[in-house]
């Protein structure tokens, strides 16, 4: 079985979508791994990552403002060490994810159309997130 691993220092500039699909695509492409699995790991509890939309804006807005009113940060958290957005960053990262699998074929992404690898930074400071981009055959 082969192997090629990398690890990326992302930095965001508080909270939004990210999109990071072409330097996923090239680090696919830079193992040359013809067949087989892309796999993705953000190494924190306060930011995600999504396969979204890529085509409209307008949707990773929705997601946005969906999530605001599900987790909002007005609430009543005990946890409010690092401010008043980290908790409410901690649960909407328990509710979306921290790793993704994407198939690779001919050294490339398998994903839709309209479909993007996106970090949801759910902190409102900036952060270097980083990120585990693991590739099997």
């Amino acid at each position: 079985m082969t192997h090629y691993q990398k690890l990326l220092r992302i930095p965001t500039t508080g909270k939004s979508f990210y999109n990071i699909t072409p330097k996923i695509a090239a680090i696919v492409a830079e193992s040359g791994v013809q067949t087989g699995l892309c796999t993705l790991f953000l190494r924190h509890t306060s930011a995600s990552l999504v396969i979204q939309e890529n085509a409209d804006p307008d949707v990773l807005v929705d997601l946005a403002n969906f999530m605001a009113k599900l987790v909002p940060e007005s609430g009543q958290y005990i946890h409010d060490a690092e401010g008043s957005d980290d908790m409410p960053a901690h649960i909407r990262t328990a509710l979306t994810h921290t790793s993704e699998h994407i198939p690779v074929n001919r050294s490339q992404l398998v994903l839709g159309t309209w479909q993007g690898i996106y970090i949801w930074e759910h902190r409102h400071h900036s952060q270097v997130r980083e990120l585990v981009v693991h590739i099997s055959a």
